[in-house]
């Protein structure tokens, strides 16, 4: 096993921009880290529960995940349109409750987002199981990869929380590059 190239496919993949960092860092802009934390939470359960059930279930997954990628674009695309809505119409003149950064939330972000779903059904069978096959092996490298997950929604936060001030400023030019991001990002499900 390539642990390098392991590590830093798992890095590539949960550090950049998709729905669930943007949305952390929106999170931490309208209602505060202690939010976005809570957001972060269930969206890492998600994602470990992603792994585990690819880990599980990845030789009956293999047939049948082009019948299940397609609604899952369909449910995730629909369902990062309505986040992206969420955060452009956020009222930056008073403060709110953003529903957008709660635990469910979260994970169901993370659960319905189609390049979360690819890259567990992918990792494991790709650089996992050709080496390792023990139930502790698979379970150790689970384990791995939902910490570099968590992490990255980890530094998103933190971004948010250094440049708050900052993004504060511009409340509204936020919003709504958060929100054209997330556009972009269910767009980007369909390519």
């Amino acid at each position: 096993m390539n642990i390098t190239s392991f590590i830093m496919y798992c890095f590539i993949v949960t550090f950049t921009p998709g729905p669930t960092n943007i949305v952390i860092l929106s999170t931490v802009h309208n209602s505060g880290t202690k939010k976005a934390m809570e957001y972060t939470y269930g969206a890492t359960i998600a994602f470990g529960l992603l792994l585990v059930i690819s880990a599980m279930l990845n030789t009956i997954l293999v047939t049948i995940i082009p019948k299940i990628l397609i609604v899952m674009q369909i449910i995730g695309s629909i369902y990062i349109l309505y986040l992206a809505y969420q955060v452009y119409k956020t009222d930056t003149s008073k403060p709110t409750v953003n529903q957008s950064g709660t635990f469910m939330s979260g994970f169901l972000t993370q659960f319905l987002n189609p390049k979360v779903v690819v890259f567990t059904m992918t990792v494991i069978p790709t650089y996992v199981m050709p080496y390792y096959v023990s139930k502790p092996a698979v379970t150790i490298s689970v384990i791995a990869i939902t910490v570099i997950g968590f992490l990255a929604f980890i530094t998103w936060v933190l971004f948010g929380a250094i440049f708050k001030e900052f993004l504060q400023k511009y409340k509204k030019t936020v919003n709504v590059m958060m929100a054209l991001f997330l556009v972009y990002a269910a767009i980007m499900i369909w390519m």
